[in-house]
């Protein structure tokens, strides 16, 4: 893996002691209770639901006499069940808290492939950048929109960008439509190429070929079957495709930048020596906010994706424990005169995120 420590050191003065004391509460809660950190029956359950909700209206129309208005409501639910899918399997999966097998979590974390995505590139992406270097311009990719969306103060600002509260909505919707089409084949040639690697690093001809078959496969399920079963036109079944992949875009923007790119989260650069004023467990508590944790529908169907706070100081833990682990986490940064960012509603933090981008697409002042 790319030395990225040598650029950035987190900290290592935590003189509140916060995440010992908070690790050694939670290793408590879990010994106390009997219980195991990965998930139990509740996230099996909400498995079978998932992909119901993903693969039942697929077999539907295919094999139903339905008009094609139903077929593509059917694909707006395809949507939903697919977001379902990443948010709270795969994204368990490829954390390694899905269950206590690592052959189950690898199966689970594989579901990305009927998703459109590509295990290495999410696991460097997400589990590499995005939790070591949370809302750190330039390392964490998930502030990366290239030009088009400003996230932080820290990037280049544009004249375009004073409409991106109006327009960056419509494009959240692109995100796994992109992911099908190109983002896996540029971030596969700059991970290896920056020998960037969740675990052991892959062999390149391995991962080349696992792009191009899973690719191939995806795009005969989803495009080329449905065009040699369903008697209309073929445009027709592209539009679908583009609206389940829109519907299922647009709830994993949303709820991905509702947790970081909101005015209460701070977007910190390292000093002059690369090191980072904070360590990294409190760097956590700047730079991520919860949402709606008491809304149980919004807690169930986003994976505990509302609960970022508690999943980012603890990704190797299961989402369904996060609402009871929020009582330990807020308690003690409490305790130790920390923040513990959250907004009681998702209409607030929704809110807050285009106030966020609106104050980010002003043009900068000038500083002398």
């Amino acid at each position: 893996m790319e030395n990225i420590q040598n650029q950035i050191k987190f900290s290592r003065v935590d003189s509140a002691k916060f995440f010992r004391i908070l690790n050694k509460r939670v290793n408590n809660y879990f010994k106390e209770n009997n219980l195991r950190k990965t998930g139990n029956w509740k996230l099996h359950l909400k498995a079978i639901v998932m992909f119901s909700l993903f693969l039942t209206p697929y077999f539907l129309i295919l094999t139903l006499d339905i008009s094609q208005w139903w077929m593509l409501l059917l694909t707006v639910v395809m949507g939903a069940g697919m977001a379902g899918v990443g948010m709270n399997i795969m994204h368990d999966g490829n954390h390694g808290s899905y269950s206590t097998k690592k052959w189950v979590n690898k199966f689970m974390g594989g579901t990305i492939y009927v998703l459109a995505g590509n295990v290495y590139n999410w696991q460097v992406q997400h589990n590499v950048l995005h939790h070591t270097y949370t809302n750190i311009h330039g390392h964490d990719e998930d502030l990366d929109a290239g030009r088009i969306i400003r996230f932080s103060e820290h990037a280049e600002w544009r004249w375009f960008h004073k409409f991106q509260h109006y327009y960056s909505i419509f494009l959240y919707g692109l995100l796994t439509f992109n992911w099908a089409l190109t983002t896996d084949f540029k971030q596969t040639k700059n991970y290896l190429k920056r020998k960037l690697s969740y675990g052991k690093m892959p062999n390149p001809v391995t991962q080349w070929s696992i792009i191009a078959i899973t690719k191939l496969i995806y795009v005969t399920i989803w495009i080329v079957i449905p065009m040699l079963i369903l008697s209309i036109s073929w445009w027709k079944i592209l539009i679908g495709f583009f609206v389940m992949h829109y519907t299922a875009g647009l709830i994993l923007s949303i709820v991905f930048q509702l947790a970081h790119v909101v005015k209460e989260t701070q977007m910190p650069l390292p000093d002059k020596t690369g090191t980072m004023k904070n360590t990294w467990a409190i760097h956590q508590l700047f730079t991520t906010v919860n949402f709606s944790t008491r809304n149980k529908i919004v807690n169930w169907f986003t994976g505990g994706l509302n609960h970022q706070v508690e999943h980012h100081i603890f990704p190797n833990i299961s989402h369904i424990h996060y609402s009871k682990l929020s009582k330990i986490v807020k308690e003690t940064a409490k305790e130790c005169n920390l923040p513990y960012n959250e907004y009681k509603t998702t209409r607030a933090a929704i809110i807050a995120h285009f106030k966020h981008l609106k104050e980010m697409g002003t043009k900068p002042a000038i500083s002398l």
